[in-house]
């Protein structure tokens, strides 16, 4: 295997370990490894020739960014041809969670993906796509 180095946020690396110790991974290479697959797998599904896909979309961010809030309501207008589904839930007082539910061509889905993964302040991204 080749040896790549990469650069984390102190809170980014604690999460990181914390994540291996409560998911069981060997060392934080091999969770770093599935994770870059699960990406890829993604972005694969794109290239297979599907032409439509079902994904759940899921957001975590902070509640004190107005201007999270703000951009998803926009891309929502912007994907609206995809986006079937939208739930937005408090979680506890500190976060919001989004539920973005996409469905129809995979590049506009793909897309909403890569759009919302490239917001500032998003915590996290977890989208589960489905070829239809």
């Amino acid at each position: 295997m080749v040896v790549v180095s990469i650069t984390l946020p102190e809170d980014l690396l604690r999460g990181l370990d914390e994540f291996v110790r409560v998911h069981g991974y060997f060392s934080r290479s091999e969770a770093i490894r599935d994770a870059v697959r699960n990406l890829i797998t993604e972005v694969e599904l794109a290239k297979m020739g599907a032409e439509n896909v079902a994904a759940n979309i899921m957001v975590t961010y902070e509640y004190a960014r107005k201007d999270v809030d703000r951009k998803l309501g926009e891309m929502r207008h912007e994907f609206d041809d995809v986006l079937v589904e939208n739930i937005h839930r408090h979680i506890g007082e500190k976060y919001c969670l989004e539920i973005l539910i996409a469905q129809g061509n995979v590049k506009r889905v793909m897309s909403l993906i890569g759009r919302v993964r490239g917001l500032r302040g998003i915590q996290q991204v977890k989208a589960i796509i489905t070829e239809l």
